[in-house]
């Protein structure tokens, strides 16, 4: 059953709203890998590298894959799809990237309990990436989604960017607690 759980960037309650879905999305508690989709040429496409920097800045208790240092973009998708599968073979993939929306969807947070497409905004055709997944409406949909993504506000993206990087820790946190069991083993590369 697909569940979506929707937060707007001006609601008080994104943090433990993104924490509480994360939470409800993975019952087994695996470990989640954070795949974070985007790219650092492009102020709009630049949530998921945003919140990969903040996460991995914070110390995430995870691994983060896709920063403004490295990040992962459409053409690197295909690669860390079967890179995240040969090494995190039992763990939760959690895909973060922007998308566009109608306009009275700019600045909401969408969690889902499905892969995201990604390039899907600038009608590129990827296959689907990780277990759940993290949007958020950085522009509104037209006809050239490419050049509202370079004339979206860096505010909106950095204020996104944050809040689902406070929710991710605090889910982290959550889920690191003693009394949960990860059922995931990490592999560390060398």
């Amino acid at each position: 059953m697909e569940q979506d759980f929707s937060f707007s960037i001006f609601n008080d309650f994104i943090i433990d709203g993104i924490c509480q879905s994360l939470n409800k999305l993975n019952p087994k508690k695996l470990t989640p890998i954070f795949i974070c989709v985007g790219s650092d040429l492009v102020l709009g496409d630049s949530l998921g590298p945003l919140i990969g920097t903040f996460l991995r800045k914070n110390g995430a208790s995870s691994f983060v894959y896709g920063t403004l240092n490295s990040p992962i973009t459409a053409k690197e998708v295909e690669y860390a799809k079967t890179y995240i599968k040969e090494m995190h073979p039992n763990c939760l993939v959690v895909a973060i990237d922007a998308a566009v929306g109608e306009q009275e969807d700019v600045g909401i947070v969408r969690v889902q309990n499905k892969g995201l497409k990604p390039g899907l905004g600038v009608n590129k055709k990827l296959g689907e990436l990780g277990d759940i997944s993290i949007i958020g409406v950085v522009a509104s949909k037209s006809l050239q989604n490419y050049n509202l993504f370079n004339a979206t506000r860096l505010n909106l993206v950095y204020k996104m960017s944050s809040l689902i990087t406070s929710g991710i820790s605090k889910y982290l946190e959550l889920l690191n607690k003693p009394l949960i069991n990860s059922l995931c083993e990490n592999k560390k590369i060398v």
